[in-house]
């Protein structure tokens, strides 16, 4: 029982309560999001794994694909088998070092997975507006590059978060309302000054919103140039190769702006629900993601289906 012995008042460690005000429904509601997390944890490695292995998938997009199913493997894993220790066993400590990791790597795989999402629509932007130089503008060097500056990128936005707070006094209450380290839940449990914390937390946000923004810049331009197509065959078939795209970032930005809005305004919103969707965040886009691609790329799909 010694492992069940954390208690608030231990310098080293936090509480992490999971949901709070549902308490009793833990075990339940392990159930489901153990199976979303099983079910993008196989996806995705199936996606590596076939991409990996068919030379005829060294694509961009493909390449792109896989990049996506690496961060959605690190972020669900970063906060996942955390919260099945509380729901299950209870296991609600974490040392102060452990929690700025999780929080480390759960919003640099957040920033990666945003930079992902912006580079695979400017991708979808040159195979549409500029078609026969896609080949020599986007190759898989290229692409190789774009990686490793979103992966820098990541890094370097990110490291500041768990330096500013390591500087912070703690106070005695050392209880998160949360399943997981985030930034300013953690930020709210020093009893010192969280002003720069609150200021840099903020152009977290600013940075995949432009992110943000730059997608919507690059579907305007993919919508103008589709607009300017004559033939209704080749209108329909440039928007089906924007399709999965679409669809995937349907999965990722809308909880993702509900819960940055919910922590920053949504003061009616009651903290359970504020959690449970801050989780589906991490959950849902790595568990439908893998089967949105292999739906709508039936190259991806035949080679599943082969390794399979």
């Amino acid at each position: 029982m010694a492992a069940f012995n954390f208690t608030p008042s231990d310098p080293s460690t936090f509480i992490l309560i999971g949901i709070p005000g549902l308490e009793a429904a833990h075990v339940l509601i392990s159930i489901p999001l153990s199976m979303f997390y099983i079910i993008g944890l196989l996806g995705n490695f199936m996606v590596l794994f076939v991409v990996l292995k068919e030379q005829t998938l060294h694509k961009p997009m493909y390449l792109l694909l896989s990049l996506l199913a690496v961060t959605e493997i690190s972020t669900s894993t970063s906060i996942v088998p955390k919260a099945l220790c509380i729901f299950w066993f209870n296991l609600k400590g974490i040392t102060v070092g452990g929690c700025l990791t999780q929080m480390f790597f759960l919003h640099a795989g957040s920033m990666m997975h945003s930079a992902v999402l912006m580079t695979m629509a400017l991708d979808r932007y040159v195979a549409i507006c500029n078609p026969l130089r896609y080949a020599t503008i986007l190759t898989n060097a290229r692409i190789a590059k774009l990686g490793l500056v979103a992966l820098v990128r990541a890094v370097l936005f990110t490291l500041p978060l768990p330096l500013l707070l390591s500087r912070q006094p703690f106070c005695a209450n050392r209880i998160i309302p949360h399943t997981y380290c985030e930034h300013m839940a953690v930020a709210k449990m020093s009893c010192g000054d969280i002003a720069v914390n609150r200021m840099y937390g903020l152009v977290m946000a600013l940075v995949t919103w432009s992110d943000l923004t730059l997608i919507a810049l690059s579907y305007g331009l993919i919508i103008r140039a589709v607009l300017r197509i004559s033939s209704k065959k080749a209108h329909q078939k440039a928007l089906n190769t924007c399709t999965a795209h679409i669809c995937v970032m349907l999965t990722s930005y809308p909880l993702f702006l509900f819960s940055t809005l919910a922590h920053r305004f949504g003061q009616g919103i009651t903290p359970h629900v504020h959690i449970i969707f801050a989780n589906l965040f991490f959950l849902i886009p790595p568990m439908l993601n893998p089967i949105i691609y292999g739906v709508k790329s039936k190259e991806l799909c035949d080679k599943v289906v082969k390794y399979t």
